[in-house]
């Protein structure tokens, strides 16, 4: 792990990326640019000026540690094997609740050492609400300038789950119906780890797929809150830089299962 991950110089990389995909957000004529990847997610302009900003922030901060960003060009298993330690971006994170334009999406930063993401920042442009977590010190909540530390509820009944906005699944009720789920919510994007680490929701269920970018930054801000993300519904600890980035299910718990 890096001896000194530089929290403040992260966070205003993190909000500068916010800064210029809501620069984007309430520009008509850009936001509603939207062209679409080969496995037909959508892509917007704000999407690679996110990008831009971080990796060249990044790159400044620690040339020495690689990234792979969901916009980059370096996914190639071949490439990235023999990483011990690497930036994993997703720059927009809730690209469709950009276009739906209802706020809840997000800019994720993690940072992965030996296949364990460790370290996350999760930035919500629309609110200001910055999140982060880091193994061995914990998970805090920043806006406007106020600063709160993170603790899952560790709640054992009348348990709240949340649900994605744009991805919900009947699988989810099989799932949730193991943990005295009595409530769910709906949110978009990497918030709902979030959530979980803030004690506002107490388990997220996740029936694939997601790619590794998508969930690094949440898993970390979780861990660091005292939760954790299992592969499948099982208890294997999700791991990261698997030859085939595509995720299947997971499971986020605010509780010892």
């Amino acid at each position: 792990m890096i001896d000194n991950i530089k929290t403040e110089e992260l966070i205003e990389i993190a909000k500068k990326a916010g800064d210029a995909i809501l620069n984007i957000y309430n520009d008509p004529e850009k936001s509603s640019v939207v062209d679409f990847k080969g496995d037909e997610s959508p892509l917007t302009l704000a999407d690679e000026a996110s990008h831009q900003i971080i990796t060249k922030g990044l790159q400044k901060l620690y040339p020495e540690i690689p990234i792979i960003s969901e916009e980059g060009q370096n996914h190639e298993y071949s490439i990235r094997k023999d990483y011990s330690i690497y930036w994993l971006v997703d720059p927009l994170d809730g690209t469709k609740e950009f276009i739906n334009r209802n706020g809840q999406f997000t800019v994720n930063i993690a940072l992965i050492v030996n296949k364990r993401s460790v370290a996350g920042f999760i930035y919500t442009p629309v609110s200001d609400d910055l999140y982060y977590g880091i193994e061995g010190i914990g998970a805090y909540k920043i806006n406007g300038g106020e600063k709160k530390e993170l603790k899952v509820n560790n709640k054992h009944s009348n348990r709240i789950a949340v649900r994605s906005k744009s991805h919900a699944s009947k699988e989810e009720e099989g799932v949730l119906s193991k943990y005295n789920v009595v409530d769910s919510i709906s949110v978009g994007s990497s918030l709902k780890f979030c959530m979980v680490a803030e004690g506002k929701a107490d388990i997220y269920y996740r029936h694939g797929p997601t790619m590794e970018w998508d969930i690094a930054a949440g898993q970390a801000v979780v861990n660091a809150a005292g939760g954790k993300v299992y592969i499948g519904t099982g208890d294997r600890e999700f791991t990261f830089n698997k030859e085939e980035l595509l995720n299947g299910s997971f499971l986020c718990l605010g509780f010892n299962a």
